[in-house]
């Protein structure tokens, strides 16, 4: 007897599905994808011209700095900025743009739900991690270090030697790679806490801002050992603190970790390492979910 509803005409076509029996890429391909698609992202490629706004508005005001210190030197031999001092002095624009960026990059896919069909692939927790954060370091770095190349050649242009140039561009750039890693991983840490890019920006903007009077009080109480480790209360402080350590010179923060270098040192890494960690746990939960 037919079961009800059953039409005994129906037929099932072949419309050519067939299995995918090519190259396989992997994991080290999804990885690459993820970190160009994040560097696209972050300055707005392939997206609105609103998107775009802001993170170029960031990249032409840096630049613009970059062209007035090198037309500065060039005219009068008056150096405003060092390479490394290049990166004290834009931190705060640094900030609100990892604010913009971050949710770019994370509070998106929490916000569409995309996440379980990412991991429905290969693609692991750590993965994501590693592309994103690479992405976010990139793009800070890229903020920083074109317009430190811009002083460069400036300065060489001008007559000043390549080699000693060179020797103090490097350190710029490694410093700023200091600075890059430390934003990315506050900022993605907390941008992945919530999908929504408002509260993820006004997060990151808090965190970083609201650090800095904690450093102001340190500072200003009657203890040397006080006022040496006060740095340590702030991600942009410590990262100063971590440059005077390195280079030896006073950074245009001042922090003056003098022996304390060290201690500057060990909480720049275990920040590094922590803020990793927790974002590896999170997405780890969100894949088993």
């Amino acid at each position: 007897m037919p079961t009800p509803g059953f039409d005994a005409t129906a037929v099932i076509h072949d419309i050519g599905y067939q299995r995918y029996t090519g190259p396989r890429s992997g994991r080290v391909a999804m990885q690459r994808a993820l970190f160009v698609h994040g560097l696209r992202a972050v300055f707005g490629f392939g997206r609105s011209a609103k998107v775009k706004a802001f993170p170029w508005l960031v990249a032409g005001v840096m630049l613009l700095v970059a062209v007035i210190v090198a037309a500065a030197r060039s005219i009068t031999g008056t150096v405003l900025f060092t390479y490394v001092g290049y990166a004290d002095q834009m931190s705060l624009l640094i900030i609100f743009f990892a604010a913009i960026a971050a949710p770019q990059l994370v509070s998106g896919d929490l916000r569409a739900g995309v996440l379980p069909l990412y991991f429905s692939r290969p693609l692991r927790a750590a993965d994501y991690v590693i592309a994103k954060f690479a992405a976010m370091t990139a793009a800070i770095w890229l903020l920083l270090g074109v317009p430190q190349l811009i002083m460069f050649l400036g300065a060489v242009f001008t007559g000043s030697g390549v080699v000693g140039e060179l020797g103090d561009l490097l350190p710029g750039w490694a410093y700023s790679l200091l600075w890059a890693v430390t934003f990315a991983g506050i900022s993605l840490l907390i941008a992945s806490l919530t999908g929504k890019h408002a509260f993820a920006a006004g997060g990151i903007v808090a965190v970083f801002m609201m650090t800095v009077p904690v450093v102001g009080v340190l500072a200003s109480l009657p203890s040397t050992t006080a006022n040496a480790l006060s740095g340590l209360g702030s991600p942009n402080f410590l990262i100063a603190g971590v440059g005077e350590w390195l280079t030896g010179r006073g950074s245009q923060l001042d922090v003056g970790v003098g022996r304390f270098g060290p201690v500057y040192g060990i909480e720049a890494a275990c920040l590094i390492a922590v803020c990793l960690l927790l974002l590896l746990a999170r997405y780890r939960k969100v894949a088993s979910l």
